[in-house]
C-alpha cells in the first residue's frame, strides 16, 4: 500500500533587548525593532497591560500612547486592555476573549502586533491569545517582574489554567520579540523582587555549578536590593534559559522537562493553596524538597544539600508549607505527582540532583521519602522560626 510522507523544518528566532525606559521618546530600541519588522504601512500594535503595573507606573499609558504620537512607524490602537495580574488573569477565560474580540474589532491582523506589558501571568494568556488568532499574531512580550523577565516571558510556551489545572490550554509560540525593561523591577514588592530569583537557582542547579556560586556570594546584595547585581542575574538566567530553548526539544515533545525541576509541587502547591502561594515562592519550596529528596535518596551530598537550603534561606524563601507534607499516599501533594504525569503524557520525568549543576532525571518517587523530606524542611522552617522569635 503506497503512502504520503512529508517532513519540514520551520525556522524560529527571536531577541530579548536589555534597556531602561523602553517608552522615554529619546529611546529608539522599540521603533528601532518595529521598524526593522513592520510589513507594511498599515500594521497596527494592541497593548494588554497589567492593572497592577499601570497602577504604580501611573503614567505609563500616556507614555505609551505619546511613543506612538512621535513615531508613527506603526498605528496604536488606543483602547488599550487593562487586566488583573497573577493567576486571575489565567483563570478566567473573560480576558481571553476580551483580546481575540480585540484584535476582530480592531483588524489587527497577522502582520500586525499584540504586545503585552505585565507579569508572567499576563504575558501567558495574551501570548495564548495572540498565537490562536489568525493562527498566529506577532506578540511583543514586556516582562516586569524578575520571574516573567528570567524566565517565563522569555520562553516559548503561553496558556492559560482550564479545569482547575494549570496552563491546561496553552500552546508553543515563541514571541516576536522580549524586552527587558529594568526601570519595572523598582517598585516591586520585596516578595515580587524575591520570588523571580528561585528560577535562577533552578537553573543553576541543574546546569550551572558556578553560577550557583555566584548566586551565594551574592546572596547579601540580591537581598539588599542591588539592581546592577540583579540585571545579571537575570542576564544569565535568561541566557540558560535560551541555551536550553534551542536544544533538541523546545516545543517539550518529549517527556523530559529538565527545566521543571522543583515546579511537580509547586504547581500543585499553588492551586492548593489557591494562588496565595506566589509561583516563585512554591518553586523556593519545591526546589527546597526535591533537594532533600535527592539527599536522602543517597544522590546529593549533605554539604550540597546544605548550601541549597541555606542561599533559600538567606533569600527569605519560606522552606515548605503544611500543604506540602505528606501523611499518606491520599495526600494532595501526591496526587500532584500524578497530574505532572499525565501533563508529560503519560510517563512521569521528574529532575532530582545528583550534584549541583549536575540534574538527574528519575521516573519515580517513593512516598516515604517525600513525607521525611517534608517533615525535615517542616522542623528546620519551625526551628528557625523559633530562633527568630
Amino acid at each position: 500500500m503506497e503512502h504520503l510522507h512529508q517532513s519540514f523544518t520551520v525556522k524560529f528566532e527571536y531577541n530579548i533587548f536589555f534597556t531602561s525606559g523602553i517608552f522615554n521618546t529619546g529611546n529608539t530600541l522599540f521603533e528601532d525593532y518595529l521598524t526593522s519588522t513592520a510589513s507594511g504601512p498599515k500594521c497596527k500594535i494592541l497593548f494588554v497591560v497589567d492593572q497592577g503595573v499601570a497602577g504604580v507606573h501611573p503614567h505609563l499609558l500616556q507614555q505609551i500612547k505619546d511613543y506612538f504620537s512621535h513615531y508613527q512607524t506603526v498605528q496604536l490602537i488606543n483602547d488599550i486592555i487593562l487586566v488583573p495580574g497573577g493567576e486571575e488573569v489565567k483563570n478566567n477565560e473573560a480576558y481571553f476573549n476580551e483580546i481575540v474580540n480585540a484584535v476582530d474589532r480592531y483588524g489587527i491582523d497577522r502582520h500586525s502586533y499584540v504586545a503585552a506589558i505585565g507579569g508572567g501571568a499576563v504575558l501567558d494568556m495574551a501570548g495564548y491569545a495572540a498565537a490562536v488568532s489568525h493562527r498566529g499574531i506577532k506578540h511583543i512580550r514586556i516582562p516586569t517582574t524578575v520571574l516573567s523577565q528570567n524566565d517565563s516571558g522569555i520562553g516559548v510556551k503561553n496558556g492559560i489554567n482550564y479545569f482547575k489545572k494549570k496552563n491546561f490550554l496553552g500552546t508553543f509560540a515563541p514571541p516576536a520579540a522580549v524586552f527587558n525593561d529594568d526601570t519595572f523591577l523598582r517598585t516591586l514588592n520585596a516578595r515580587d523582587w524575591r520570588s523571580g530569583i528561585a528560577e535562577a537557582i533552578k537553573v543553576a542547579l541543574i546546569k550551572d555549578a558556578g553560577f550557583f556560586e555566584w548566586i551565594e556570594t551574592h546572596t547579601p546584595a540580591l537581598v539588599e536590593r542591588d539592581a546592577d547585581t540583579m540585571n545579571h542575574l537575570i542576564w544569565r538566567c535568561a541566557k540558560l534559559h535560551m541555551e536550553h530553548i534551542s536544544g533538541k526539544d523546545p516545543f517539550e515533545s518529549g517527556s523530559s522537562r529538565p527545566l521543571d525541576f522543583g515546579h511537580w509541587s509547586a504547581h500543585k502547591l499553588e492551586y492548593l493553596s489557591d494562588f496565595a502561594v506566589r509561583h516563585g515562592e512554591a518553586v523556593a519550596m519545591g526546589i527546597a524538597l526535591d533537594t532533600v529528596y535527592s539527599e536522602l535518596e543517597g544522590r546529593l551530598s549533605v554539604t550540597d544539600s546544605q548550601r541549597v537550603i541555606r542561599v533559600l534561606q538567606e533569600l527569605g524563601f519560606d522552606l515548605t508549607h503544611d500543604l506540602l507534607q505528606v501523611k499518606g499516599d491520599s495526600s494532595p501533594i501526591i496526587s500532584g505527582l500524578e497530574e505532572f504525569r499525565e501533563h508529560l503524557g503519560g510517563q512521569l520525568t521528574v529532575m532530582l540532583l545528583n550534584a549541583i549543576g549536575e540534574g538527574a532525571e528519575v521516573h519515580e518517587m517513593d512516598s516515604e521519602l517525600l513525607k521525611k523530606a517534608g517533615a525535615f524542611l517542616h522542623q528546620k522552617q519551625h526551628h528557625l522560626l523559633h530562633s527568630i522569635l
